[in-house]
């Protein structure tokens, strides 16, 4: 079986080894880890701070004047996976003094090379420009180490030789020679300045004074705009009372057409019920009976037509019967016609000239009744005429015309007749 290990965020829990001679190492901090009993070893590494303070002694500038410097650094093992591992690595199994001694030589050599290319000046007055370079410097090294510098600043520079304190009295008298002058200059200034004052006060008050009048004009200025003001905000707050009045009034006669339209599309509506009312009442009263009566006549005409026609089918049968009663008779009296007229025909042929001659002569007192037939309605006849022998003459020539008008239409020759061909030639 094995173990549960816990670890707090100031350090790290290593936990290396395993089954089948497994490498895999785990790297833990402000937590857990499970180790095999047997084949997992584990090991712990310190992640807190520490303090350094290195120390160069006697270390000679770019001037070679030897000075010996202090510093004070804050390091710490860094806890990015990769960082970590290289730390443990390197110091796994060491206590934190040496670990601090590791560090500690290499700032101090990073600290000496870059002296050996400074001024005295450069070190002493910007301590801060030098604490920054010897830890940008150093940074690379010691972080390829796992180790990162959170601080590094200068605490103390001092030579042997009192180099230091020469230039420290130079600038003391060059101080103390600034001080008398800046005193002089400050009590040639302080009379300047107090004229200064002096006439910036009375610039002032004048100035003050200039002011409240501006100030009073300004007022009276205001306080007319003000009032002008409030009487355009009274006329434009009257003018706007005066509009909302009349807006009010209307919308009061918006609303009463508004009412009147709703009225009258209510009596609109009234009057649509009452048309439909009074539709249905002559629906009713006048559109039904009036289409039962319509129904009932049309039945009627129906009927009177069905009547019509079917009289009229009685008459035509009756005609039709009539028509074969009548032409039956016809075809009877046809056929006897026929008959007789065969018989005639026969004696006519039997007799000859002597039975056409006795027809014709039977026929024309008809013809001569037909002729003189529009004569019949005249009540007197005037012949207007001197001469006797003229009328006479007149009527032989109508005498001797005659034979041929009749051989004209029947073909019978009068004249071969004995008795009037002996009456044509005496009156010829």
């Amino acid at each position: 079986m094995g173990n549960c290990h816990t670890v707090g965020p100031n350090e790290a829990l290593v936990v290396s080894g395993g089954c089948c001679g497994s490498d895999y190492k785990q790297y833990v901090f402000g937590g857990w880890a499970w180790a095999w009993w047997c084949i997992s070893d584990t090991q712990r590494i310190s992640l807190e701070i520490m303090t350094l303070q290195p120390r160069c002694e006697d270390v000679e500038t770019a001037e070679g004047v030897a000075l010996t410097v202090t510093g004070v650094a804050q390091v710490k093992i860094m806890t990015e996976k990769e960082l970590l591992a290289v730390a443990c690595e390197q110091f796994l199994g060491k206590n934190v003094q040496d670990i601090k001694n590791v560090v500690l030589q290499t700032l101090e050599g990073h600290l000496r090379s870059i002296l050996g290319t400074l001024t005295v000046e450069q070190i002493y007055q910007d301590r801060d420009q030098f604490a920054k370079l010897v830890r940008e410097v150093a940074a690379p090294d010691v972080g390829r180490m796992g180790i990162e510098i959170l601080s590094f600043t200068i605490k103390d520079v001092y030579d042997k030789v009192d180099y230091l304190s020469s230039l420290g009295k130079t600038q003391t008298a060059v101080v103390q020679r600034d001080a008398d002058i800046g005193v002089a200059e400050a009590e040639r200034d302080a009379g300047i300045r107090e004229a200064e004052c002096k006439k910036e006060m009375l610039d002032v008050k004048f100035m003050a004074d200039t002011k409240i009048a501006d100030s009073k004009r300004a007022f009276e200025l205001q306080k007319s705009a003000f009032s002008e003001e409030v009487n355009i905000k009274t006329a434009e707050a009257q003018l706007a009372y005066e509009l909302q009045g009349a807006r009010e009034q209307q919308k009061i006669r918006q609303e009463e057409i508004e009412i009147e339209v709703i009225q009258r599309k209510k009596q609109i509506a009234v009057e649509a019920q009452e048309i439909l009312r009074t539709d249905k009442e002559l629906i009713a009263t006048v559109r039904r009976p009036a289409e039962a009566e319509a129904h009932r006549i049309q039945q009627i005409a129906e009927g009177e037509k069905v009547k019509q026609v079917l009289l009229a089918q009685a008459e035509a049968e009756k005609i039709r019967k009539l028509g074969e009663a009548e032409a039956a008779v016809i075809e009877a009296m046809g056929t006897a016609e026929a008959e007789r007229m065969k018989l005639k025909a026969e004696a006519y042929q039997k007799y000859g000239d002597a039975a056409k001659m006795a027809l014709v002569l039977e026929a024309l007192p008809q013809i001569a009744a037909k002729i003189a037939a529009p004569l019949a309605r005249v009540d007197e006849i005037v012949v207007l005429s001197g001469d006797n022998s003229k009328v006479t003459s007149e009527v032989n020539r109508l005498l001797a015309e005659l034979p041929a008008s009749v051989h004209a239409l029947t073909g019978v020759d009068l004249s071969k007749i004995p008795l009037i061909k002996k009456a044509t030639g005496a009156q010829a």
